[in-house]
């Protein structure tokens, strides 16, 4: 387990070191009044205390991503921790920081206005679209993921906890976010507590499961996953919420509308993210050595995350015990579904310039995206969470080039966000390239030469059309 806590420790590490640099290079100003309280609207716009902001954050975006995702990625060996670690904090941890930061200069705004600020009106219409429909996706699989768990729980059927859950959504959708997310997420939270410290000391103190499989160092470049899914770029997009998630680029701004001061913001935003990566460590330390590797993860698994979650909680912990973590996993898609369609409803009302403090209006946006949410539900998982991946990273890719954007405007050390956003870009273009069911089907060497070209080819015209021109500081004064 030497490597496991090895990776938890950097991330520990990586919150005190980077984060407290990354929190510099942006400068933060303590006695600026943030939009909790310039925009106070009883609904969205709600001050929270520190503590509680962070956990509604850190459930926010903390949804079936870094359970499902790690697990998936294990499949991979030792190179899908180092990959946690590397992506939470030079990569995920930036993207949610400047995400949720932007957005509390910005008065709350969203990211599609963030990206028409700093991109142009052209990202903004994009972002707009694709935001949208990612977070329909998210709000989906959000849905089937836990609803499968609490149907294998209880032996109940499953349609019926998908139709209690979208009633919940819909209920948390369009009531003020202090009356329901304010009040049962200090619960949530503690049951998620549970869930990732229960399964880390019982993995750590069992004779049977406490040692992940020895590995060398080739592993670490070799794929070692029995689908034949490649390392490259493929362990970029399977592992998204526990390294970098667009996702979250929707999440921060709801609480960028309730944070009380800029000084929380490394706290709520990068240590959200670093909390993530944690969770995400444990699942993928508990995949690779429950199942005793890669080969005995994949035949445990039989194409379902969810069997990995069941079996590993409750052969750790018992039947209580692991009814009690299978809830704490439960939980974390259902706090993030319900804000994800919350945030879709708000960038609409942002796109219909249309007010949200009266019931009627949020009612008029909401009911359409749960019908069409209704629909999506009957796609298989397998298909949705193909297409969610693919959605989420470039969302994130996008955001990171608008945070890129702003830090150019400002003169300010860009390359914390370019050189990440470089990175996902190849990732996401290669990917696209290569696949041959979501994308052209290009051999591997093709799509990497021209993912990376696009990369370069990006942050070259970004700079030129940003440098030299008059820096716009209205968020500033």
């Amino acid at each position: 387990m030497t490597w496991f806590l090895l990776c938890v420790g950097l991330l520990l590490v990586g919150y005190f070191v980077y984060g407290a640099f990354v929190e510099k290079v942006f400068g933060i100003n303590a006695k600026r009044q943030t939009p909790a309280f310039a925009q106070t609207d009883g609904v969205d716009y709600v001050p929270m205390s520190k503590g509680k902001v962070y956990l509604i954050q850190l459930l926010n975006i903390a949804g079936v991503g870094p359970i499902f995702g790690p697990i998936l990625g294990a499949l991979y060996g030792p190179a899908a921790m180092l990959w946690i670690v590397i992506g939470c904090i030079f990569a995920g941890a930036v993207h949610d920081y400047f995400s949720g930061m932007l957005s509390v200069r910005n008065g709350g705004q969203s990211v599609p206005n963030l990206a028409g600020k700093y991109l142009g009106k052209s990202a903004k219409h994009f972002m707009n679209v694709f935001a949208t429909i990612l977070l329909l996706l998210v709000g989906v699989v959000f849905i089937s993921a836990p609803a499968g768990l609490l149907g294998k729980l209880t032996g109940l059927s499953v349609s019926l906890f998908v139709g209690i859950i979208f009633v919940y959504y819909l209920i948390a959708t369009i009531v003020p976010v202090d009356k329901i997310i304010g009040r049962l997420y200090p619960f949530f939270g503690a049951l998620l507590l549970f869930m990732s410290v229960g399964l880390t000391v019982a993995l750590i103190v069992s004779s049977e499961h406490s040692l992940l499989p020895g590995f060398e160092a080739s592993d670490f470049l070799t794929n070692l996953n029995p689908n034949d899914m490649p390392l490259w770029p493929a362990l970029f997009i399977t592992i998204a919420c526990g390294a970098v998630s667009g996702f979250h680029a929707t999440q921060s701004p709801l609480m960028a509308r309730c944070m009380e001061n800029e000084t929380n913001g490394r706290f709520v935003f990068y240590g959200a993210m670093i909390g993530e990566g944690i969770i995400a460590l444990i699942w993928c330390a508990i995949a690779l050595s429950f199942f005793g590797g890669v080969e005995g993860l994949a035949t445990g698994m039989a194409g379902n995350p969810a069997n990995v979650v069941y079996e590993a909680s409750t052969g750790l912990l018992g039947a209580v015990g692991g009814f009690m973590a299978v809830l704490g996993v439960i939980i974390l898609p259902i706090t993030s579904g319900d804000t994800a369609f919350r945030s879709a409803r708000l960038i609409l009302a942002e796109f219909f310039n249309m007010p949200q403090t009266q019931l009627p209006k949020r009612l008029m946006l909401a009911i359409p995206l749960f019908v069409i949410g209704a629909i999506l539900t009957q796609v298989d998982f397998g298909v949705i969470w193909r297409y969610f991946g693919v959605a989420n990273q470039a969302t994130a890719v996008l955001m990171l080039w608008t945070a890129s954007a702003y830090l150019l405007r400002h003169n300010k050390l860009h390359w914390i966000c370019t050189i990440p956003a470089m990175f996902m870009t190849s990732v996401v273009v290669t990917f696209l390239l290569n696949s041959a069911t979501l994308g052209a089907g290009l051999p591997m060497t093709i799509s990497t030469v021209v993912g990376v070209l696009v990369a370069f080819a990006v942050a070259t015209l970004l700079v030129i059309k940003i440098k030299g021109k008059s820096v716009e500081l209205a968020e500033e004064a």
